[in-house]
């Protein structure tokens, strides 16, 4: 009898859009091709999956894999590398890397070194400026350009674009949904004086306060709708800026990161120090507790890592002039699979979070649900099971995480990436092979 599948993938509980089923499913070159009780026997391959929940592929739409430029901390060999370990497919990396991501050619580079090295699939931001406002309707459908990121505050040189009449020019171009770090740079230059020359970390959520990022949030939904451009609000990190992004869901779609619904100010600058700093900064209980009620009334579209490794030495700098970002896209799941057993969101909500919200979002062509024609990208994992996180299965070349030595009910098991089994039990398998996300809007190569 001939093999009507590569691999089957057998007897776990599959997260199908009709809801949770117990069933198998056939993958034949790198796609789903049947759902249901299968012929095992038709396989070359079979996946035993009892005990295990089969999710579809987890995305990750915001990590800075510092490469080219800070490889020192991250490249796109290690970065992929915990995102595989921490059952993620896909990642999309940001554009602040050193050369920033401009242009055609600079895509091309990370598209290039992503080749061969990238253990899961990957898409790539074009930075937003005022030097490639007029280029950025064709930089945004290339192959491998997962869209346009604008900074608007928190960046440096072309890259931050402060002003309205930049942002207005740069929203005007182009039409897929621009993503946006929305903090107001002139109120930040105002208020540096707070802690310039020195002062306590836990000082940093009162310089960059939550004026900073309202301020921004109004400013770039202002603009966003006379230009009729939508955008994608990165790291919300107030519940200031949730009934305001409510009221334009039409035009704005929202990301908060498992960090900002885990950790709490003063605690976390007691605990962890600069290590729990970040852009926006993890603020008062009060405002972690709005970003889950915003969640819980469906506000929140997407959780994001926001993964950004800096060495413990630089961390270890005197505030301000420790750097802000933390390790996050292997801790991603197993953080929010926690909070899944904790009772603060169903294990459904966190599917649309973190597999069809991007897809839907970014218009991802053959990811997030397990569906026949789909990419067979899953995410395999054991709600029960209990580990903690340790510094030895960490991947990031910065060797650290805030949530090390936390302990977590819910574990990824394996990552499946058009099926291939690239993790399986905190090991990777193979070798990496990740490949360009394709776009719905994405125009094909000339």
């Amino acid at each position: 009898m001939s093999e009507r599948y590569d691999l089957i993938i057998a007897g776990g509980t599959l997260a199908t859009p009709g809801g949770l089923t117990r069933a198998d499913v056939g993958l034949c070159g790198g796609r789903i091709v049947a759902l249901g009780q299968l012929d095992r026997g038709a396989a070359a391959e079979v996946f035993d999956a009892g005990g295990l929940h089969v999710l579809p592929g987890v995305v990750d739409t915001q990590v800075h894999f510092r490469e080219p430029g800070a490889e020192h901390k991250e490249d796109l060999a290690s970065g992929t590398a915990a995102a595989a370990l921490g059952g993620v497919t896909a990642v999309f990396e940001m554009p602040n890397t050193s050369p920033s991501t401009l242009s055609a050619e600079d895509l091309a580079d990370k598209l290039r070194r992503a080749e061969g090295r990238a253990w899961v699939d990957h898409a790539f931001f074009i930075g937003a400026a005022d030097e490639n406002a007029a280029d950025l309707p064709v930089l945004e459908r290339l192959p491998g350009c997962c869209g346009v990121k604008i900074f608007m505050g928190s960046s440096t040189g072309s890259l931050l674009v402060e002003d309205d009449e930049t942002l207005e020019a740069v929203l005007r171009s182009g039409t897929r949904r621009v993503a946006v770090h929305a903090e107001d740079e002139g109120r930040l230059r105002e208020r540096l004086a707070l802690v310039r020359g020195g002062a306590p970390v836990a000082m940093h959520p009162e310089w960059r306060d939550a004026e900073t990022a309202l301020r921004a949030t109004q400013r770039l939904l202002r603009i966003a709708r006379a230009a009729g451009r939508r955008v994608h609000v990165l790291h919300v990190s107030t519940g200031d800026e949730m009934p305001l992004l409510a009221a334009n869901k039409d035009l704005a779609t929202v990301e908060v990161t498992p960090q900002h619904l885990t950790l709490a100010a003063p605690d976390c600058y007691e605990r962890f120090g600069s290590k729990a700093q970040m852009n926006p900064p993890i603020r008062t209980a009060a405002h972690r507790e709005a970003l889950w009620r915003a969640l819980d009334q469906g506000v929140v579209d997407v959780i994001g890592s926001d993964h950004a490794p800096h060495t413990a030495e630089e961390k270890a700098r005197d505030y301000p002039s420790s750097p802000s970002g933390m390790p996050g896209v292997q801790t991603l799941l197993p953080l929010m699979l926690d909070h899944v057993n904790a009772g603060r969101l169903s294990l459904e909500r966190l599917i649309d979070l973190v597999c069809s919200g991007p897809a839907r979002i970014y218009g991802i062509a053959g990811k997030g649900r397990i569906a026949v024609g789909y990419d067979a990208d899953f995410t395999l994992v054991d709600l029960q099971a209990r580990r903690t996180i340790s510094g030895t299965w960490l991947a990031s070349k910065c060797g650290w995480s805030p949530f090390e030595d936390v302990t977590v009910t819910g574990w990824p098991r394996a990552t499946v990436i058009r099926g291939a089994v690239v993790m399986r039990e905190d090991e990777l398998l193979g070798a990496p092979s990740g490949a360009p996300v394709r776009f719905l809007e994405t125009l094909p190569k000339v």
